[in-house]
């Protein structure tokens, strides 16, 4: 039966083009992605070879712009990433599959009657208007999403908006959007996350976070959180009011795109665009000072790239708007300035720290002014010192009192 199923698997990679070294250099490149030795490449193999069992997955939509899921579905030709996300028996995806309706959302029960699945989430939690805010077929999402999170193997959180609400999650969040964790919490769901940021998410993480479920779901599931090396990130949900713990995969956000940002070179020279269409950028100069969250966001993104690790934002000429932190859009707008915004919370919301300032300055020298005023009518200063009618330059030549020569 083995025998069989690593046939069938290799007749599956020869039907799409691939060939048996292309994919033996794929699980070494997944190896490599989840921080594993090499040697783990046959490891990997063997489980996606055992994948031809199709693996049960529920892939559901929050409050989004499915970005992820373009993400995930935009390939130009077949690869190996594509063949194993199929190794994945995606029982319900609501943006790419043929079943409508009821049928649809039958798929979903009949999923979690049978246990032993992976929940792939991508968007928001609507938490608005007690959950109304999204519905699906008359139910709300939020009760979808906690019955299917209640039965699930482990979730992965895909994408900003599932992490933490991401764009959605800007102020003043009128639906109330929430990311899964902090969702989960609340509702005192037990099952484990693993958050993959960026909007949108890379499929390469997918897959990588795929793969080591696979290496697992046979055996013991409750591995999955223990083979993967994990890094915490607190933030404080503002909605909620309540801190959140998120469990990233160490080898997305162990380092900065600072770090391995191809343009460093010219910020450790001090060449930087200052402006667009200018011949700074033009020679390639680093984007800091016209906006790049960089040196502030900690993602792999110079490391996998997109479009088959073909580019990134920043080879493509724009700056990074840390689309790969916490609470990205409210933190990093304007996202073509080096400004951010700063959550006062309450009903001062978000507020621009120029705006701050100009506000507190204003303040401090209307005070002053003031001040000075009530000394002046107090009679404790006088006129002060003596005023040049002309500065000493118009005087030395020449100019007359008025500026007139």
């Amino acid at each position: 039966m083995a025998q069989e199923a690593h046939g069938a698997f290799y007749d599956l990679l020869a039907v799409r083009g691939v060939s048996r070294r292309d994919f033996l250099k794929y699980c070494s490149y997944v190896a490599a992605t989840l921080g594993l030795a090499e040697t783990a490449a046959p490891q990997i193999a063997a489980a996606l070879e055992k994948g031809t069992k199709l693996k049960p997955a529920l892939w559901l939509n929050g409050g989004s712009c499915t970005g992820c899921t373009e993400s995930m579905a935009q390939v130009d030709s077949p690869d190996v990433a594509t063949i194993v996300l199929e190794l994945l028996s995606l029982n319900y995806f609501e943006t790419i599959m043929a079943a409508a309706g009821e049928q649809a959302e039958k798929n979903i029960e009949d999923t979690i009657a049978d246990g032993g699945y992976l929940l792939i989430y991508e968007g928001a939690v609507m938490m608005g208007e007690d959950g109304n805010t999204l519905l699906v077929n008359g139910e709300k999402g939020t009760d979808i999403l906690q019955h299917a999170a209640e039965g699930a193997d482990a979730i992965l959180a895909v994408g900003a908006c599932a992490v933490d609400g991401g764009w959605v999650y800007a102020h003043p969040n009128p639906a109330g959007a929430v990311g899964v964790q902090s969702f989960l919490d609340g509702v005192k769901v037990k099952t484990p996350v693993v958050n993959l940021p960026c909007c949108p998410t890379s499929p390469e993480w997918v897959v990588a976070m795929v793969v080591q479920w696979l290496l697992v779901a046979d055996d013991d599931p409750a591995l999955f959180l223990e083979k993967t090396a994990l890094l915490a990130k607190e933030y404080h949900d503002n909605y909620r009011d309540a801190d959140v713990s998120l469990l990233y995969p160490e080898y997305i956000v162990g380092s900065t795109i600072h770090d391995n940002c191809p343009r460093r070179g010219h910020f450790e020279n001090g060449e930087f665009v200052t402006e667009f269409g200018s011949e700074e950028e033009a020679k390639g100069y680093c984007l800091y000072k016209v906006g790049c969250k960089g040196p502030q966001t900690y993602t792999q993104c110079p490391v996998t790239r997109w479009n088959r690790s073909v580019s990134w934002c920043v080879n493509s000429g724009a700056p990074c708007i840390g689309c790969g932190g916490l609470n990205w859009v409210d933190n990093n707008a304007p996202f073509f300035k080096r400004l951010s915004s700063m959550q006062m919370g309450g009903s001062l919301g978000n507020v621009q720290p120029g705006s701050v300032a100009a506000v507190v300055g204003g303040v401090a020298a209307a005070a002053l002014v003031a001040h000075g005023l009530g000394m002046k009518a107090a009679g404790r200063i006088g006129d002060g010192p003596p005023m040049e009618e002309m500065k000493a330059y118009d005087r030395k030549h020449g100019a007359k009192k008025g500026g007139d020569k």
